[in-house]
């Protein structure tokens, strides 16, 4: 789901957003949005252009903004990865940051820290995004820091090892995590170890330490192509002026020259099937660590308004119902939380527990009974208003400032169809039902279940 936060009053228009790029000829604006106030002033503006080369540049701006957004997203994550590329992704990420011909690292860090910028990445399993939030006066420093390390990176041998290291670290990290480790070990059993959706993204140490630098350049070459990117830009902003200013930035190296050879393809294009089990890893963790869960739903399936408010409502928060059983009224964990997660031709839901060992059997007992009342009865008509309410208000808080907004038609632009208003997906919250809760409830939780335990002996 993709939206973007509103107020009482405001009307919005919207068109639809192709994911592809295939249906705007390059050099053509469209307008997607338009959100206005009572007053008939325009607050909200969504407009989108195609490069050459098939860049797409999407901004939102935003009226009474003084902060800007950048994110580049392209279209490749972890599970495009081969087995003898596992971590490539990642490790990719982090290079990028280690300097071009025109800035070293140092001037890279240095250009954003100055004007007090905030500078970051991140790479997904099915994406990777480069972003950062500036006044708005600095966004012109922004588009140009972004577009330079995107198109121009050197990556030298030398950063390499040193960057390898760092990755070898950041892997120790994630294995003295107890809920990195359960949870890796969960969409292990889910996906299988032999599937990329089913490895971790950052890599493993055997993966890592045998990257090459010339394995990470034909990567690199491979999938980081003006066709294969979306920059978008949200906050106090001219649609024209980022146009121009995103064209030139990433117009180094002949990076929007029209390119003959085709972006390739998602390694996985037919619904990808969960596979049930349990699994357990030993770890020197003083607690028990539990991810309970079964096959959801695809991130195109118009059931996943639904399921959202079902998993509010089962463990979303303080009230929902799994907290306060387990936590509240048995004091069996300190911690308890469901989830929902989407990919292109999978999806997963589940419960994550944290308990004492000695409390293993009556966590996994109540829970399971928790989910067996909701596939046979669904929720009630309280719990039904209070999970639409939820979902409601963090919607809209959770997208009060510029990154928020620009992730919003980032992603909506990279890995969705179209780009719902708020008041589409408001209004998709509130027409969800009772029985259409029970349904989706009946459809995952009567399915096969997975269980990985991660703790000590």
């Amino acid at each position: 789901m993709s939206s973007s936060p509103t107020t009482t009053g405001r009307r919005a228009t919207a068109g639809r957003s192709s994911a592809s790029g295939t249906s705007q000829r390059p050099g053509t604006t469209r307008t997607l949005q338009s959100t206005s106030d009572d007053a008939g002033q325009v607050t909200s503006l969504v407009k989108r252009s195609v490069l050459h080369g098939g860049l797409r540049v999407v901004t939102e701006q935003l009226a009474g903004a003084r902060s800007a957004s950048i994110g580049v997203w392209v279209g490749v994550g972890s599970r495009d990865e081969s087995p003898t590329l596992h971590g490539c992704s990642h490790f990719l990420e982090h290079l990028l940051f280690k300097g071009t011909a025109e800035r070293s690292a140092l001037d890279i860090s240095v250009a954003l820290d100055a004007v007090g910028g905030e500078f970051n990445a991140f790479t997904a399993k099915e994406y990777t995004c480069f972003h950062a939030r500036v006044l708005d006066e600095d966004l012109p420093l922004a588009v140009d820091v972004l577009g330079d390390m995107v198109t121009g990176s050197l990556l030298a041998a030398e950063d390499v090892e040193a960057e390898r290291d760092v990755i070898l670290d950041e892997i120790a990290m994630h294995d003295d995590d107890p809920d990195d480790v359960v949870h890796n070990l969960f969409a292990e059993l889910a996906w299988g170890s032999d599937s990329p959706l089913g490895r971790p993204i950052a890599g493993t140490v055997g993966s890592i330490e045998a990257l090459t630098r010339a394995q990470i350049q034909r990567f690199y070459r491979r999938h980081y192509r003006a066709a294969n990117m979306v920059v978008a830009v949200a906050g106090n902003l001219d649609h024209a002026d980022v146009v121009r200013r995103v064209r030139r930035a990433f117009g180094r190296h002949g990076f929007l020259d029209p390119d003959a050879t085709p972006v390739p393809p998602r390694s996985a294009a037919r619904p990808r099937r969960v596979h049930p089990g349990v699994v357990e890893a030993t770890r020197p963790f003083e607690q028990v660590n539990v991810v309970l869960g079964r096959e959801g739903l695809v991130r195109t399936d118009d059931r996943r308004f639904a399921l959202g408010v079902l998993n509010t409502a089962l463990g979303g928060g303080t009230s929902s119902r799994l907290f306060q059983e387990v936590r509240e009224r048995r004091g069996l964990a300190y911690s308890v939380f469901s989830f929902a997660s989407h990919h292109a031709d999978s999806g997963l839901v589940g419960v994550s527990v944290g308990c004492l060992p000695t409390k293993l059997d009556d966590v996994l007992a109540v829970v399971r009974t928790e989910l067996s009342r909701v596939a046979a009865h669904g929720i009630t008509e309280e719990e039904l208003v209070r999970g639409q309410g939820q979902l409601r208000g963090g919607l809209v808080l959770g997208l009060e400032d510029s990154l928020s907004r620009m992730s919003r038609i980032g992603k909506a632009e990279l890995v969705h169809d179209e780009l719902l208003s708020v008041d589409e997906v408001l209004a998709r919250i509130e027409a969800v039902n009772l029985d259409e809760v029970r349904d989706v409830a009946r459809l995952v939780f009567d399915r096969p279940e997975l269980l990985a335990v991660v703790g000590p002996a």
